[in-house]
């Protein structure tokens, strides 16, 4: 068992009250779950003070108090450690508690506001495949070799992640792939992780409720190569226009990908349809099974990370030919009879939306019709809302605008907040549905054989989130039910 003293290693503490050889057995940041000798850190979130709730963790069994803000009164038998931020600190203390296992793996964290889920994805895949055994951190699930773990952030508190980091290597892990969201930059949930590499995929607009402008979502983003050590690489899409500035002041080798522009590694879209992607890759020309050009995107910044984590690159190609990606990303079912396509995907930020209706357009064969089905989240962004609706509309022949995860909202609000200054065009081609059950069930009604249905926004999730309480729900599933009722 570690002291005190052992884990505030490299943290700067400006005050520390009481024993700081004591042994520390555990570390916490929910008070609920604090034990006898536990170490108690009081974060300050974004919507709760963990000051608040020292007293508690003390009742549990606290030993120790991580705070940036003293409490009024001190227990003598107590030990208090003050520091400027406590979540950067915790990190390090972490870090520190389980033996930094981020050094015994090769580490590669992925960022941007689409694409690190299926990117993430396909190295996990593409590195087991390969024979190793290895680790995924990711917004649909957490695995340890092929034991999964539920996900309940993209990225995990920087406790949980570390525990996890450390039984992915007591597991005999030799690689980790990690999404690195901007929540988790910001709040320091990977701070004092070793990275051996990290990829950006793209940035548009999103989680600006959080952040509070664009620059400063960019900032804290950029923040993360920033961090890197110059043995590590950077690998970043030239094609986004923000993605040179991804790698200004970063230390580690700085690498390009890129289907228009120059790149270390350059990609071509020869074939484009439902059997998936023809692409020229540094002048070898490989069939995948996956579709789309944001695909081709995430392809590049994989075959990149393995490249450059010393894979020989034609095998790499030949691995990479044959995955399938990430569970809810550009996801299809055919009706049985009709043979009308569902898609259900993640997208929930215009510029994915977006990409995945250009997508779709490139699809067709004629003059099928594109149905769309799109909500906003509660409690998130709201400027994004009219752009997803408007996104919607632009390019589907109908737009059915129903609820995603309304949180604490209500979800007709939402729905307003959409419609707000809304083209006169776009109405004529937009129908409202609060119920997605309903809006779905629409969506097939109204289809013809051979149409394009497309479900977005959730993707992979199996539930949506009314008030607190997690109902089951899966857009796939709604798909599936339907089209086998429709081919009755």
């Amino acid at each position: 068992m570690k002291t005190l003293r052992n884990i505030l290693q490299g943290v700067e503490v400006l005050q520390l009250t009481g024993n700081a050889d004591q042994s520390v057995a555990g570390l916490a940041i929910d008070s609920r779950k604090v034990k006898s000798g536990f170490l108690f850190a009081a974060i300050v979130g974004w919507q709760q003070d963990g000051h608040q709730y020292i007293n508690t963790a003390i009742a549990n069994g606290a030993t120790v108090v991580l705070c940036s803000t003293l409490p009024s009164t001190l227990e003598e038998a107590l030990t208090y450690v003050l520091v400027k931020n406590t979540s950067e600190a915790l990190a390090i203390v972490a870090n520190e508690f389980f033996n930094h296992p981020s050094k015994e793996v090769k580490l590669v964290g992925v960022t941007g506001t689409n694409g690190k889920t299926t990117v993430a994805t396909l190295l996990y895949q593409l590195f087991t495949a390969l024979g190793y055994k290895c680790g995924l951190v990711s917004t649909v699930k957490n695995l340890i070799g092929d034991e999964a773990y539920t996900a309940e952030h993209t990225t995990p508190d920087a406790i949980s992640l570390n525990g996890l980091m450390r039984t992915m290597v007591d597991a005999g892990c030799t690689h980790v792939f990690m999404e690195c969201s901007s929540h988790a930059i910001h709040q320091h949930r990977i701070t004092g992780l070793h990275f051996d590499g990290a990829l950006f995929t793209n940035i548009t607009h999103d989680h600006l409720d959080y952040h509070k402008t664009f620059d400063e979502y960019i900032r804290v983003k950029k923040a993360f190569f920033d961090g890197l050590s110059a043995d590590a690489f950077a690998i970043s899409n030239a094609d986004d226009k923000r993605g040179t500035i991804m790698l200004q002041n970063c230390n580690g080798r700085r690498l390009m990908y890129a289907l228009k522009t120059a790149a270390d590694f350059k990609g071509k879209i020869v074939e484009n349809n439902l059997t998936g992607l023809v692409m020229d890759i540094n002048g070898r020309e490989v069939h995948f099974r996956m579709i789309g050009e944001f695909n081709a995107y995430n392809l590049l910044a994989v075959y990149g990370a393995a490249v450059n984590l010393g894979e020989d690159a034609d095998q790499v190609l030949a691995v990479l030919s044959n995955l399938h990606g990430a569970e809810g990303r550009f996801d299809y079912t055919v009706s049985a009879n009709e043979k009308v396509i569902g898609i259900v995907d993640y997208a929930h930020t215009p510029d994915a939306l977006l990409n995945v209706l250009a997508t779709i357009k490139k699809l067709q064969q004629g003059n099928e019709q594109v149905i769309t089905v799109v909500g906003c989240g509660g409690d998130r962004d709201k400027t994004k809302r009219p752009l997803m609706a408007a996104a919607a509309c632009e390019y589907s022949t109908k737009a059915i605008l129903t609820s995603d995860n309304p949180r604490t909202e209500d979800p007709q609000e939402i729905l307003n907040d959409m419609l707000r200054d809304m083209k006169s065009e776009h109405k004529r081609k937009c129908v409202v549905i609060a119920d997605r059950r309903e809006a779905i069930r629409t969506a097939i009604m109204l289809s013809q054989p051979g149409d394009i249905i497309l479900v977005a926004g959730k993707g992979h999730e199996k539930y949506q989130d009314i008030n607190g309480v997690k109902h089951h729900f899966d857009d796939k599933e709604e798909l599936i039910n339907n089209f086998q009722e429709l081919s009755k």
